[in-house]
């Protein structure tokens, strides 16, 4: 496994941390997500075998939200 933080702007409440969260869960080879609307942050556990950074900022730009 391995963790990475990716950076993200236009999450205004809890209900934004709950839908980043859910799109970034359901990837495949996604272990843990943590979201946190005060550090503006998205925590993944991943299996990099199976998933990369590229599929993180894609989901979460699909959902609405922007990664810088």
């Amino acid at each position: 496994m391995e963790k990475t933080i990716i950076h993200i702007e236009g999450m205004s409440c809890q209900g934004c941390v709950k839908s980043v969260t859910n799109v970034l869960r359901v990837l495949p080879g996604v272990e843990h997500v943590s979201v946190s609307l005060e550090k503006k942050q998205a925590e993944i556990a991943f299996d990099p075998v199976r998933v990369g950074v590229a599929q993180f900022k894609g989901a979460v730009e699909e959902a609405g939200f922007d990664v810088i």
